[in-house]
């Protein structure tokens, strides 16, 4: 029995050992160590960083190409503007007849580009694409009907340049 309890004391002894050597060990851990751990921690976070700001510039490049896009299309709409109400004072002179060449190239420029008109006339009045300035109230016409069209208007896709501004029957 004492050779038991002996053999228990021995194997506490040992345990007692290892557990001290082990808070010894961490306690005289190695300094460099900890500072390669602290720059390493500092490397991935720079590293992760990065590669957000790269996705993120990423991102704004593809989203400035097509403002660009737009704002210099809505600029020359008025441009486009004058060119029909120059086509719709109907003449037989030459110069009609460059005015009409002038707005056929223009209309398949803007269409190449990705422009549409937003179609009005005989439509249904939708506010997410016309801008209604005047209404009237007519029954030869159906409600929210658009009777007249005052300025037309584009589209790129689903963004929207210029509203078109009608007038709708009630």
């Amino acid at each position: 029995m004492a050779k038991k309890k002996n053999e228990e004391e021995i194997l506490q002894n040992e345990e007692n050992t290892q557990e001290e050597a082990e808070v010894v060990e961490e306690a005289t851990e190695n300094p460099l160590e900890k500072e390669l751990e602290a720059l390493n921690d500092k490397y991935l976070r720079l590293v992760a960083e990065y590669d957000n700001y790269r996705k993120r510039t990423a991102k704004e490049k593809e989203a400035i190409y097509p403002e660009a896009k737009v704002s210099v299309i809505s600029s020359f709409l008025p441009v486009l503007d004058n060119l029909e109400r120059a086509l719709a004072t109907a003449g037989d002179d030459p110069v009609y007849e460059g005015v009409k060449m002038i707005s056929k190239q223009f209309a398949e420029t803007l269409k190449a580009a990705g422009v549409e008109e937003i179609p009005a006339l005989g439509e249904k009045f939708d506010p997410n694409f016309h801008n209604a300035v005047m209404h009237v109230d007519d029954e030869d016409f159906g409600e929210n009907e658009i009777v007249e069209e005052f300025q037309k208007g584009y589209k790129m896709g689903e963004r929207i340049i210029r509203y078109s501004m009608v007038k709708v029957a009630n």
